[in-house]
């Protein structure tokens, strides 16, 4: 693994302490770097109404393009209930739909259960056939 990997994986495990789960205890943290390599940590935010809360992939997706980045090279992704992570943590059909407004096909997205033990897709490998911008152009 590339030591730009590791940092990325890292960030997204760091992210997992800032999670806010009161309601289904699944703490999320996402990692995510600009072509500049720039990183932009994010976590989940749960809301009583449900509907209003936030995906850690969306968090640092939002939180680049708000500070004007636009352009994307690859995602970590990690999460678990009570914040230990054992599994995988794919993005869910929202995230994968933001990511496809600013993200290439090839844009990687690394599921993570620690630095050493991830596996790298590829967004048209986990959103095939999708519906994006170059749809309305």
């Amino acid at each position: 693994m590339s030591t730009e990997e590791e940092k990325l994986i890292e960030t997204a495990m760091n992210q997992l302490a800032f999670s806010y789960a009161p309601y289904s205890d699944f703490k999320v943290g996402a990692a995510i770097e600009t072509m500049d390599g720039e990183i932009y940590g994010g976590c989940n935010i749960e809301n009583a109404a449900f509907g209003p809360g936030n995906c850690a992939e969306r968090t640092a997706i939002f939180k680049a393009v708000s500070e004007g980045k636009r352009h994307f090279k690859r995602i970590a992704i990690v999460g678990g209930k009570a914040g230990c992570v054992r599994d995988y943590c794919p993005p869910c059909g929202v995230c994968r739909q933001v990511m496809r407004e600013f993200c290439s096909p090839n844009f990687q997205i690394i599921l993570a259960k620690n630095s050493k033990d991830y596996k790298v897709m590829t967004l048209n490998e986990l959103f095939p056939e999708s519906f994006g911008p170059d749809q309305l152009a």
